[in-house]
């Protein structure tokens, strides 16, 4: 793989939204060197943005304008919010099939996604990717379970040998620790010292069984076995994760060892659009300790008015995307 950056594109105001309202207007801010500039409320609007986005999607797909699946993140969108501004241009990210919110948090851009999902033109990868399989500079997603995780040790191993201070990260679930090849990447990542990072998101069931089913043992022995450093995050303060985590990327950065880092979360959907096996009162009770319920710094009022704007824009987005033809492969044979 070339790790060269090729730039697909940047343009981040298609037609369809105004970028402000994801924002703030503060979308430098999301950009790794500025985190001090952001604000509870800059955090809280893009995590709303990507759960009114995703909810948007779900109802899409009942109405019959999503071909294929899509599996969403509803519960889980603080993971990306959290992690985007700790992590810069030249890195890699390898994102899964849930990977919606690692998109939007990256790249900010709910209309070139909506596009790709919905075969519209506009779409980053020109419709061809759908919902789970994106390519833009050096983001890539696929849903195939554990692919990613060997493919970022390839690319950490670039960055090793170009000298560049860049990480590779992969998102995983819990569920992809039964994949041989996450063991035999973490094998390679160990033994040629690469900075590749494995963010698992830990949300307690693989599609529709429980992991104390499903995994012996755990998720920071399997790192031990590897020499690999293990972190584990056990709650919802963003702040909070960024302090516990920028430490630990950095020492990726400088010594070029791998690194796990497991994020205890919760999916308060199905595994994709209506699937879900578990108990209603679990779900009620996951719903009681969902971060937008938890979120500090923000009243109420204020709330209420950041979520109405937010819907307003994805209503918007919907509308604009819904009207426009279908995408073409342009320049392809």
């Amino acid at each position: 793989m070339s790790i060269t950056n090729t730039d697909q594109s940047t343009d981040l105001t298609r037609g369809c939204w105004d970028p402000c309202l994801i924002s703030g207007c503060n979308l430098r801010a999301f950009d790794a060197g500025f985190l001090g500039d952001l604000s509870p409320e800059d955090d809280f609007r893009l995590m709303v943005f990507i759960r009114r986005f995703e909810e948007a999607l779900l109802r899409l797909f009942q109405e019959g304008h999503v071909n294929g699946t899509t599996h969403t993140c509803i519960g889980q969108e603080y993971v990306p919010v959290s992690l985007m501004p700790l992590l810069q241009t030249g890195d890699f990210i390898f994102s899964n099939h849930r990977g919606h919110g690692h998109y939007l948090a990256r790249f900010l851009d709910p209309e070139g996604l909506m596009c790709e999902i919905l075969g519209r033109e506009g779409a980053v990868c020109q419709g061809v990717g759908g919902s789970q399989h994106i390519r833009r500079d050096r983001y890539f997603s696929t849903g195939v379970q554990g692919e990613s995780v060997p493919v970022a040790v390839g690319a950490a191993l670039g960055l090793k040998r170009s000298g560049a201070k860049h990480i590779a990260l992969t998102f995983i679930g819990d569920g992809t620790w039964g994949e041989g090849s996450v063991y035999e990447a973490l094998n390679m990542a160990s033994l040629w010292s690469v900075p590749l990072v494995i963010v698992c998101e830990n949300n307690g069931i693989a599609q529709t069984t429980p992991i104390n089913v499903n995994m012996a043992g755990s998720i920071a022995s399997r790192a031990a076995a590897f020499d690999v450093t293990f972190v584990r995050v056990e709650h919802q303060r963003i702040t909070e994760i960024r302090s516990q985590l920028s430490e630990a990327l950095e020492g990726v950065r400088q010594t070029g060892r791998p690194l796990v880092i497991e994020m205890m979360t919760q999916r308060l959907a199905s595994h994709s659009k209506g699937d879900d096996t578990r108990d209603e009162s679990e779900i009620i009770r996951m719903k009681s300790r969902d971060w937008f319920e938890q979120i500090d710094g923000i009243t109420m009022e204020r709330r209420a008015k950041i979520d109405h704007d937010v819907l307003h824009a994805i209503d918007s987005l919907v509308e604009c995307v819904l009207a426009r033809e279908a995408s073409s492969w342009k320049g392809r044979s």
